[in-house]
């Protein structure tokens, strides 16, 4: 691709004279073939939007991801898909909303198939075409195998059917069994004469269980939590064997930051793709013990502060390497806060008046926007000015057609297709309308949906709801008997449900709802 292609590929236009130095050679030189930005995407988990010091934050101390924000653009409308971690994480890797496909959709176990079709285009795929070595170091969630999973033998289909060329993570989320690294196709350090047993349904072997032995816990759970216990805490799930590959708690971050510096190190010198999918802040929250207490807001406070290291730790590696001006960086999270979320570790009353969604109503599984609106920042020395400040409305589900228009490429049409390319808001540069007009969310599954369009925010009357206040398995899930619309713009906590006052716009806005389901694709 010659670079005239390369800039209108990225909306450069005749600013390609301004560009920094990874696109310009010295004078007088022909110009070399342009390096494409390397991409490291940072994605929290259980993240909310109060939770940085720069979204307003001003307990818990966040100064790594604060320098994301001072050197380059905050977001202030951004939204995950969905309010919980499998439909979001499958909406970022496949460009297609969750709620399309039943079987990335809702939660799944650490045994569960994978979700995805390995035909289907990936952010991944998209960018190994492009030329970039592609890595995820982190939390994986959305399936592995073909339904008949065995973790004592090669673990396929996954990530690396998916374009990936390296990885190194964990099956679901660090409260289910199995609890074990997989790098590439194999559980790291497993000693084939104890293998991996997992079950969901039924025990499996005589670990020990929360439930049955509670004084074994050195974290007890709030509810459910209670089948195996691995490193002192009972899990969802039930697993025996691999003892000597099984993760302990305190140095996953850890593990996951020195995978993620070592990606890095070693496709220096080549365009890279990271996701860095992180395990903080999800529970069971246990820091590492340089960490723990650090924050004056209890555990979930410190593992906001180890986040922000391993944010640091990206940053960081690039100054080292002298990479920071040919990296985009970005930093957001999966799904929004929640204080109690199945573990009694003082989440709520340690929290010294630290508000995890700021302003917002609701939690992590609501169709309020602390359950989907997430802090989103991305930073690109040279191309992206710094400390400044975007209102656009984006999702995560856009970053596949966004990066593909960063490396010049066009989407196939099968591709992404909910992903719109919202790369211009992310460097600031000026375009006439919105760069998506309508957004969809969902919590867990496929049914529970709410449509945004401008201002106005319609969430489809269904029976059920929670209590909204962060604490239980569904709290605050903004069902209710009717139908609820909210003027965001005018009322951004969504205290006022403006229904009745305007039937035409809820009337819109689910006709809208109810043709994307039809239509099976939003992407222009």
């Amino acid at each position: 691709m010659n670079r005239r292609d390369f800039c209108k590929g990225i909306g450069l236009g005749a600013a390609a004279m301004l560009l920094p130095r990874w696109l310009t050679s010295a004078a007088g030189e022909t110009p070399a073939a342009p390096r494409r930005p390397n991409i490291i995407f940072i994605l929290a988990d259980d993240i909310g939007y109060g939770d940085f010091a720069c979204y307003g934050a001003t307990r818990v101390k966040t100064p790594h991801v604060d320098r994301v924000a001072r050197e380059g653009v905050r977001f202030t409308d951004a939204h995950a898909p969905a309010a919980v971690c499998t439909p979001t994480r499958y909406a970022f890797i496949t460009g297609q909303y969750a709620w399309r496909n039943p079987a990335g959709s809702s939660i799944l176990s650490g045994e569960a198939p994978l979700a995805i079709d390995t035909a289907a285009p990936t952010t991944a795929s998209i960018l190994k075409k492009a030329g970039y070595t592609t890595g995820i170091v982190g939390k994986w969630h959305m399936g592995l195998g073909k339904g008949d999973l065995d973790f004592n033998k090669e673990i396929k289909p996954g990530p690396l059917e998916l374009g990936f060329d390296y990885a190194y993570f964990f099956p679901a989320t660090g409260d289910r069994v199995p609890c074990v690294f997989i790098e590439n196709h194999r559980v790291v350090g497993l000693d084939q004469n104890d293998p991996i047993r997992v079950s969901y349904k039924e025990k499996v072997g005589d670990d020990p269980t929360g439930k049955e032995h509670p004084e074994l816990l050195k974290m007890k759970p709030s509810h459910g939590h209670d089948n195996t216990i691995v490193n002192g805490i009972s899990r969802i799930g039930y697993m025996s064997g691999g003892k000597s590959a099984r993760w302990v708690d305190e140095q996953i971050a850890n593990t996951f930051m020195g995978k993620a510096v070592s990606f890095i190190e070693q496709n220096k010198d080549r365009p890279f793709f990271l996701y860095f999918a992180t395990h903080d802040i999800h529970v069971p929250r246990v820091p590492a013990p340089e960490r723990k207490g650090k924050s004056g807001c209890g555990t979930r406070g410190d593992v906001i502060q180890e986040f922000d290291d391993s944010v640091g730790a990206v940053l960081q590696t690039l100054d080292r390497l002298k990479l920071a001006d040919d990296t985009l960086v970005i930093v957001s999270s999966d799904n929004g806060g929640v204080m109690d979320d199945g573990y009694i570790d003082g989440a709520i009353e340690d929290a010294n008046g630290h508000l995890c969604n700021g302003p917002l109503r609701g939690y992590k599984g609501s169709l309020w926007e602390g359950g989907t609106r997430e802090p989103f920042l991305a930073r690109w020395p040279g191309r992206i000015k710094p400390g400044t400040t975007s209102d656009e409305v984006i999702s995560l589900v856009d970053m596949m057609a966004t990066f593909a228009a960063l490396t010049g490429q066009e989407m196939p049409a099968d591709a992404g297709p909910d992903s719109f390319n919202v790369l211009p808001a992310i460097l600031g540069e000026k375009h006439d309308k919105p760069l998506r007009d309508h957004l969809v969310m969902q919590t867990n599954g496929t049914n529970m949906l709410a449509i945004r369009k401008g201002p106005w925010k319609c969430i489809p009357g269904r029976p059920g709801g929670g209590n909204g206040k962060g604490k239980g398995p569904a709290a605050g899930k903004g069902a209710a008997a009717g139908p609820q619309l909210y003027n965001l713009a005018d009322d951004l906590a969504e205290t006022k449900n403006v229904a009745a006052d305007h039937p035409e716009i809820v009337k819109e806005l689910t006709a809208l709802l109810e043709d994307l389901r039809a239509k099976g694709r939003s992407r222009p």
